[in-house]
């Protein structure tokens, strides 16, 4: 087993997950970049550096998972950070379409399950999939930490306010996957509380990624920076969180 705490980032090929992987090398950790397409992640880990390693990882498909934890596990020995990043917004959008148009197709009366199903499929399944499988890797490493990576647009909270200013595109489709996956973050805390190791749910912010077509209005660099404090804080931090960047909580 290496000395060099090892960080696993979900979706690290591009976006928010690349920058949150640079930023994570930077600091010294050896930097597991999970890709679907493995070709995609050793570029991406070319970019960021020595220490870091592309990893076939679609959270969609369960023996990719496995295979993932098994090398992992052959090869580095340890887990001391899961950043489950990877995540995608819908699949069957138009070119040209706003996410108001959008969002007005996949109400809960018109929406299509499938659409529904795609999304929820690596947005929820694959992260209570994927934390499944490196859990007892997590479990053998002191201080150990897992973070999500949601949407403040999930927050129920937040979208029964009548003025918050995304309320209107609040649907089943990718809005309600990340309230799902806060749903897990607070499961999974619960569970492993008593074992010490934090997981917490963190908000990006509207990031200017391929997530939305580019139509977001902050930097990557900015929507990683949650993501990396939570995940470099020590072991007397809080677990079962939401927050954004500067350490703002978020309600449920």
């Amino acid at each position: 087993m290496q000395d060099k705490p090892v960080a696993l980032v979900t979706g690290a090929n591009q976006g928010i997950g690349l920058q949150i992987a640079k930023v994570l090398a930077a600091h010294g950790l050896t930097v597991l970049v999970g890709s679907r397409n493995f070709e995609s992640g050793e570029v991406a880990a070319k970019e960021v550096g020595p220490d870091a390693y592309a990893l076939q990882l679609d959270v969609t498909n369960q023996a990719s998972i496995t295979t993932a934890a098994a090398r992992v596990r052959s090869e580095f020995g340890r887990l001391d950070v899961l950043i489950q990043n990877a995540a995608i917004s819908n699949t069957n959008k138009l070119p040209g379409q706003s996410v108001a148009e959008y969002a007005a197709m996949t109400r809960p009366s018109n929406v299509a399950l499938d659409e529904m199903r795609a999304v929820w499929e690596t947005n929820v399944f694959g992260v209570l999939a994927v934390y499944q499988a490196m859990l007892p890797l997590l479990r053998e490493t002191p201080n150990a930490r897992i973070v999500n990576v949601s949407s403040g647009v999930g927050s129920l909270t937040t979208n029964s306010d009548p003025n918050f200013h995304w309320r209107s595109i609040f649907g089943p489709v990718y809005p309600a996957s990340k309230t799902a996956l806060n749903a897990l973050t607070v499961a999974m805390a619960l569970e492993l509380e008593p074992e010490g190791i934090k997981v917490n749910a963190v908000s990006p912010g509207f990031t200017k990624t391929g997530l939305n077509g580019y139509a977001g209005t902050e930097t990557v660099e900015q929507g990683a920076a949650e993501a990396v404090r939570v995940a470099l804080l020590g072991p007397d931090s809080p677990t079962g969180t939401f927050t954004r960047w500067e350490n703002e909580t978020i309600p449920w």
